[in-house]
């Protein structure tokens, strides 16, 4: 595949805040520096580091999210158009979906059958919702119960209902997976193979590194706010004799599976 099978193009992305230190003084840091980072039709695309890498601050540039003490340069085009703010309103939850990190995103007060069917057409909302429920694997009775009743792994495919409908093109699905038993983990995967091999494209972005390579296509790996290498998923094999960066090959080399490099070789790699 190449450039014109483009979904999503970030072009040196930089992310500064700017925050009160003393008195009137400010200071500012920059998280994300010169990033750059395409995701391709129909595939998913895994976005892996370590916590405070820049991961999650990349979706939320994408979404248009950031807190407003924050500064974006650099660009970011969508079907080969330019991701402008306005934009990025239009497109969100339309065309872009976000599944978030938390389920504390769900509202604890509010049946979840209910939380599915905001901002759905009213006359359709009950059927397309019980449709929802049933192709995340969700019982029709479920739709009753409010958050506090459902286990970690429902409360990840309620967010799904509630993210991913239909017209969507573009999934940003940040850290899916934590704190679920394995038989939810792996229906969550599969869900996101699934969008991938109907033609819609995920950014997984995560920590799991085994979890990604089940299912992804493509791997960026994230550190310092810098997009280090971008590599095909078969190449995280053996000893990573196909990975090109240092420090990908010691993150690789430092699972439990493989040599299991101590953890401060993987943070001396510069």
């Amino acid at each position: 595949m190449n450039q014109k099978s483009d979904i999503l193009t970030v072009e040196n992305l930089s992310i500064s805040f700017s925050q009160y230190v003393k008195g009137l003084k400010t200071k500012k840091t920059t998280p994300i520096n010169n990033l750059n980072i395409s995701v391709r039709k129909g595939e998913i695309h895994a976005v892996i580091g370590a916590s405070g890498s820049g991961k999650s601050l990349l979706a939320h540039a994408i979404l248009g999210i950031l807190p407003s003490n924050a500064e974006c340069r650099g660009e970011i085009y969508y079907q080969k158009k330019r991701l402008t703010e306005e934009r990025k309103v239009q497109l969100r939850g339309k065309e872009i979906a976000f599944i978030p990190q938390s389920v504390n995103y769900l509202d604890p007060l509010m049946r979840v059958g209910k939380q599915v069917k905001i901002g759905l057409p009213k006359k359709q909302a009950n059927s397309i919702q019980e449709s929802l429920f049933e192709r995340y694997g969700l019982k029709k009775s479920d739709a009753k119960l409010y958050p506090s009743e459902l286990s970690g792994g429902m409360l990840r495919r309620v967010l799904f209902a509630t993210s991913v409908k239909e017209d969507i093109k573009l999934v940003i699905a940040d850290e899916p997976t934590p704190g679920i038993h394995p038989e939810a983990l792996s229906r969550i995967l599969n869900q996101l193979r699934q969008f991938a091999d109907e033609g819609v494209s995920v950014m997984l972005i995560t920590h799991d590194v085994v979890s990604a390579l089940t299912i992804c296509d493509r791997v960026t790996v994230f550190k310092d706010g810098e997009a280090i290498e971008t590599t095909e998923a078969e190449n995280f094999k053996g000893n990573g004799e196909g990975l090109l960066h240092p420090y990908t090959k010691a993150l690789w080399n430092c699972l439990p599976q493989n040599q299991f490099t101590l953890y401060k070789e993987v943070r001396s790699c510069r």
